[in-house]
């Protein structure tokens, strides 16, 4: 775009003293006369730019004008920069790299990346994220509607957006927008979405800022205490933090915690096996054997032998 290719342009003018239009043209793959365009769009837009012709000629800055670069730190563009570069972990493209080779032109003591900084956004199902990335980011540049297949705990639907934002939030992404079977702003996890497709445009309304603090998103409905055994502590440093229990005398760890559901509550106790007891709310006791002797059932004819070779098989 030609906005980005001046901006580009520009900061390779701040941190150079001169620059040729040949290597300007040669640094974002465009012609010398596209470049000489841009140049003349500083210029009207007040950037005093001087061209020299000959043997050391090329393009500068006139003195006197200089932005002030310790406006941000090495720290600070370092951090901008590495955020740069983990958005190429999701857009499944080399354009956020390219940019962030363009800005460090000539100054890569000042903006070579923290590269002890790694950070990658993307998913497990990597080749399906990223187009769903684009795709939406498309839309929502463009203001046209997005529709897809959503799968969530209560059902599967059909929808139609007009979408807004894209937010990496909870390890996961998510997109904000005016859902019209809601008739409201609705915020929907792409891992959840199939079959997403660009429709109409749409006339962008007043839009606000998504909530998405825990207590919004996740409303804490019934508070569980369980009695957790020792080697599962670090699922709950992980999920839940380390001011989530206590380790009792016989060095058991007593949990508390808030679920929005009882289903997610049942659950999340079953999946530590024999090496979790709820003990309130104590009606969920009843649930969690309502649970296991569901799985029961299904494996009642499954024998011990059966269970005893597949564990030698292992």
């Amino acid at each position: 775009m030609k906005l980005d290719r001046m901006i580009g342009i520009l900061s390779v003018l701040l941190q150079k003293e001169k620059v040729t239009a040949p290597y300007l043209a040669e640094k974002f793959e465009v012609s010398r006369r596209t470049i000489n365009r841009d140049i003349e769009a500083l210029c009207m837009a007040g950037i005093p730019l001087v061209t020299e012709t000959g043997a050391n000629g090329g393009v500068s800055i006139m003195d006197g004008y200089k932005i002030d670069r310790t406006l941000l730190s090495t720290s600070d563009m370092q951090a901008i920069l590495a955020g740069l570069r983990s958005l190429d972990s999701v857009s499944g493209t080399k354009r956020y790299a390219q940019l962030m080779e363009k800005l460090s032109a000539g100054a890569s003591n000042l903006l070579s990346g923290d590269t002890h900084i790694l950070i990658d956004l993307s998913a497990w199902h990597k080749d399906t994220l990223s187009p769903k990335i684009e795709l939406i980011h498309g839309a929502i540049l463009s203001g046209h509607k997005v529709s897809f297949s959503y799968f969530a705990p209560g059902g599967e639907s059909f929808r139609t957006i007009e979408p807004y934002d894209l937010l990496f939030q909870w390890a996961g992404w998510y997109v904000w927008g005016w859902c019209e079977l809601r008739e409201d702003f609705r915020m929907f996890k792409l891992g959840r979405m199939t079959g997403v497709s660009v429709g109409d445009a749409f006339e962008k309304r007043a839009v606000p800022f998504p909530d998405i603090s825990d207590g919004k998103v996740f409303p804490g409905k019934y508070q569980v205490k369980a009695r957790i055994m020792p080697e599962y502590k670090w699922r709950l440093i992980e999920e839940y933090g380390a001011d989530s229990f206590r380790e009792e005398p016989e060095g058991t760890l007593l949990f508390s915690g808030w679920f929005a559901d009882k289903v997610s509550a049942v659950t999340w106790i079953v999946s530590f096996g024999d090496g979790a007891e709820i003990l309130e709310p104590e009606g969920f006791r009843a649930d969690v054997r309502a649970f296991a002797e569901g799985i029961w059932r299904k494996y009642e004819n499954c024998s011990l032998q059966d269970v005893s070779q597949r564990a030698e098989i292992k």
